[in-house]
C-alpha cells in the first residue's frame, strides 16, 4: 500500500479501541527482560518498533513466549545476566537505540554494535554517547554523532548529574538505566518536564527513584529489579489523528476508551481547549500504574489560533505536526516555537509538515524552532508524502478527510512504525481509505 486517497468527508463517528502504547511498550520489554522474574505483558503493541525491542531482548539472551497484541511472557536474565550479541539491528526504533545502551553499559560484555534503517542513522546519537562516557562508560558513534552507536559494557559506571539541554524522555531514560549500575546518585535534570514512564516502571520494580528540585535519579549499584506482571494502556499518540479527525469532522464525533492519560503525554488536549475544540476527557482507572481515560470529540464552533510555547513541547513532541493541520482551519496565526527537536525525528518534521501543508492549500512557514500556519478555514487538498515518517502519514490523512478534494499519500505505510491498522481505524469512524 504505497499510496492511498483520502477522500472528503463529511461526516465521522464511531467508537476506536486503539492500539497500546509505544512508549510503554519498548521500556516493559527493555526491563523484562532485566528482571528477577517473568513478567506477562498484556497488550504490548504489535508495530515495526516494537517488534524490533522484541527482536532485541531475546537476542540478548531473554526468553518470551507469545504475541505482540496480545500478550508476551518475558523471561529475563536478571539486571546484569544479558550477553548482547556483536551486532543488534534497531530498524527505526530511535526509542530502542536511546534506551538500550543504558542497559549494555552494565552487563559486562564485549562491544555490540547498534545500526538500523537509513532514517535511524541520520538521528543524533551524541546525545545518549556523551552523557554515558562522562559515567566512564565506553560508547561511541559514527562521525558526526549519528548510528552506528558501539556499546562496550566493561568499564566501571560513577553516578554523575546531567543537565540536558533539550528535554528529551529517551535521553534520561537510558540514563536512568545505566546509573542502575553506577557507582553513587545519577541525576538527571531538564529544561522541561518530559514523560515519565520509565519512572514510573522502575519504582514499580522496586527501585528507589528520586526526585529533587524537578531533577529525577537513582542511587546505584541496584541488585535487582523485579518488575510485576502489567497491562499497557492505549496510546495518547495514536489516539490523537482520530480525535482531531473528529474534532475537524465529528458528528456525532469520536469516542476513544481507555487512553493513556498520563500528564506528561497529553499536552495536546491543553492546546485543543485554548483552541475552543469539543473534546471531553472522562477519567478511568489506572492501567499499568498509569492515568487512563475515554476521549470524545465533536465537531464545534470556529476554532482559534494559538501558540505553543517552548516549555509546552515535550508533552506534545509527537502531536505538533497535527497542531499545525488544526492551526489551517482555526481563524487567526497559530505558532509553535522551540520545537528543533522535530528536525530530528524519523524527517526533519519543520520542513516536511510545513511542505505537505503548504502543498494541500494552507499557508505555512518554516521557523527555525517549529513553525507558524494561517488559518483559512479549508484545505484544498492533493497530494502529499509520509518521508518515511509515520506521523506525516497520519497527518495527511487526516487532511484528506478534512480537506474539499481529498488527500493522495504517498508512503502511507510507514504508518505501520507506530499503528498498522490505522488506515483500518479511519475506516472504522467513516473515513475511506481507497489503496
Amino acid at each position: 500500500m504505497d499510496s492511498v486517497r483520502v477522500p472528503p468527508t463529511e461526516a465521522v463517528g464511531g467508537t476506536v479501541h486503539l492500539p497500546a502504547d509505544k512508549s510503554i511498550t519498548h521500556r516493559a520489554l527493555l526491563l523484562a527482560a532485566v528482571s528477577d522474574r517473568p513478567v506477562t505483558i498484556s497488550g504490548p503493541l504489535d508495530s515495526d518498533d516494537t517488534q524490533a525491542t522484541l527482536t532485541a531482548v531475546v537476542r540478548c539472551g531473554a526468553s518470551a513466549q507469545g504475541d505482540l497484541g496480545d500478550a508476551v511472557v518475558v523471561r529475563g536474565r536478571g539486571l546484569r545476566g544479558l550477553r548482547p550479541p556483536p551486532a543488534l539491528d534497531c530498524a527505526n526504533a530511535g526509542t530502542l537505540m536511546r534506551l538500550v545502551p543504558g542497559l549494555l553499559v552494565g552487563q559486562g560484555g564485549d562491544f555490540c554494535v547498534l545500526d538500523g534503517d537509513d532514517s535511524l542513522r541520520s538521528r543524533p546519537m551524541d546525545r545518549v554517547a556523551r552523557p554515558l562516557r562522562a559515567m566512564g562508560a565506553n560508547v561511541f558513534t559514527a562521525p558526526g554523532g549519528t548510528p552506528p552507536l558501539v556499546v562496550d559494557g566493561t568499564a566501571p559506571l560513577r553516578g554523575t548529574v546531567h543537565d540536558l539541554p533539550v528535554a528529551s524522555a529517551q535521553v534520561k531514560s537510558c540514563l536512568l538505566l545505566a546509573g542502575l549500575f553506577a557507582e553513587g546518585e545519577t541525576w538527571v535534570r531538564e529544561p522541561a518536564a518530559s514523560r515519565d514512564h520509565t519512572e514510573r516502571m522502575l519504582a514499580a520494580a522496586g527501585v528507589e527513584v528520586l526526585r529533587d528540585d524537578g531533577a529525577v535519579g537513582v542511587r546505584g549499584p541496584v541488585d535487582a529489579v523485579v518488575l510485576p506482571d502489567l497491562a499497557v494502556p492505549r496510546d495518547f499518540s495514536a489516539a490523537a489523528p482520530l480525535l482531531v479527525a473528529g474534532v475537524l469532522r465529528g458528528d456525532p464525533g469520536v469516542c476513544l476508551p481507555e487512553v493513556n492519560l498520563n500528564p506528561l503525554r497529553t499536552g495536546l488536549l491543553a492546546v485543543l481547549e485554548r483552541m475552543g475544540a469539543d473534546v471531553r476527557v472522562e477519567p478511568g482507572p489506572d492501567v499499568g500504574g498509569e492515568p487512563s481515560g475515554t476521549l470524545r470529540a465533536a465537531r464545534g464552533p470556529t476554532l482559534h489560533a494559538t501558540e505553543v510555547a517552548p516549555e509546552e513541547v515535550p508533552a506534545l513532541i509527537d502531536e505538533l505536526p497535527l497542531v499545525g493541520l488544526l492551526g489551517a482551519f482555526a481563524a487567526g496565526r497559530t505558532v509553535v516555537r522551540g520545537a528543533e527537536e522535530l528536525r530530528v525525528k524519523e524527517s526533519d518534521r519543520i520542513a516536511t509538515v510545513v511542505g505537505a501543508l503548504r502543498a494541500l492549500g494552507a499557508e505555512a512557514v518554516e521557523r527555525d524552532d517549529g513553525f507558524e500556519v494561517v488559518g483559512g478555514g479549508r484545505l484544498t487538498g492533493g497530494e502529499a508524502a509520509a518521508a518515511g515518517d509515520h506521523r506525516l502519514a497520519m497527518l495527511a490523512a487526516v487532511a484528506g478527510a478534512a480537506s474539499d478534494g481529498g488527500v493522495t499519500v504517498h508512503g502511507f505505510e510507514a504508518v505501520g512504525a507506530s499503528y498498522p491498522r490505522f488506515g483500518a481505524d479511519l475506516a472504522a469512524i467513516g473515513v475511506g481509505v481507497d489503496g
